[in-house]
């Protein structure tokens, strides 16, 4: 399960203190320790009782200009700090189900009953409410294939509340956890760890009945541009290449299906070529087309 942090004794600081010290202090995401050194940090903003709701009205104020410019989440999130390449501070709201705007939206919408892992570290925070329930498991991505069906090897830990003033650190690609609503309306403080590398680490969706994968959930921009290239411009050729030789499996198999799209008498051909890729997700995936 996600690995608990002890959250300290230090009193309440504002979000720019926050932000000083984090840029302050740079750590490497990828180190669990160093990136866990954060964690206390978090907590003492979240003992700030009213940080939150005065930028709240302040944002309303301006109708949300702020929100509307850098936030690439959706309406559940609150950004507090863009994107800066090495974290992102945010606000998660978590209505409860029989709250108004989970019956309206559905449940989907807040993620909850999502059986999912992480592509990048984060730790989180119960700010506000008694917290949202999770059914947690593990499982280790690195001896993974990556294809959807696949056996995960997930092991159940536990359900557990992210109750009010807990601190955890949720682990890259090793912890899954099914949220579920809390039983009212809570709020969580999330700083998350960013790398270079993320876009093109995979991120899946799991079919925990089967203790499978279920589809990978990582789409980078590039990847839909090579979708589409194919049907225009000079798109072909370019998709030849990234199916040959780009160095992201993932990339080489969605090059490789824009090609079967666009050319569908040559599909069996490429599909074939692909079945000896050296990397087990390009093989696996053309081998699985090719299977009536």
């Amino acid at each position: 399960m996600p690995r608990l942090i002890d959250p300290g004794a230090g009193g309440a600081i504002g979000l720019d203190e926050l932000v000083e010290t984090l840029d302050a202090y740079p750590v490497d995401a990828r180190d669990e320790d160093a990136f866990a050194s954060w964690g206390p940090l978090l907590a003492r903003l979240g003992r700030n009782p009213d940080f939150l709701a005065e930028l709240a009205i302040e944002e309303l104020k301006t109708r949300c200009a702020a929100q509307h410019v850098g936030n690439g989440y959706g309406a559940q999130v609150f950004l507090l700090r863009p994107p800066n390449g090495r974290y992102v501070l945010r606000a998660n709201f978590w209505p409860a189900r029989e709250d108004p705007i989970t019956r309206a939206s559905g449940p989907a919408a807040f993620f909850y009953d999502l059986p999912h892992d992480h592509n990048f570290p984060f730790i989180t925070y119960g700010y506000l409410g008694p917290g949202y329930w999770s059914d947690y498991y593990e499982y280790e991505a690195t001896s993974l294939t990556g294809l959807p069906g696949e056996d995960a090897g997930l092991r159940f830990v536990e359900r557990a509340r992210l109750d009010p003033g807990k601190l955890m650190l949720y682990r890259m690609r090793r912890d899954i956890h099914v949220q579920l609503p809390p039983d009212s309306m809570s709020v969580s403080l999330n700083l998350l760890g960013a790398d270079p590398a993320q876009p093109w680490l995979d991120q899946y969706r799991f079919d925990i009945s089967r203790g499978t994968i279920a589809a990978g959930l990582t789409v980078t921009a590039a990847e839909a541009l090579v979708a589409i290239a194919v049907h225009v411009g000079n798109g072909l050729d370019l998709a030849e290449h990234f199916a040959r030789h780009h160095p992201c499996p993932r990339m080489r198999v969605t090059a490789l299906d824009a090609l079967a799209s666009a050319l569908p008498d040559q599909a069996p051909a490429l599909l074939a070529r692909a079945v000896d890729d050296p990397d087990r997700f390009v093989s696996g995936h053309a081998r699985a087309r090719l299977t009536p």
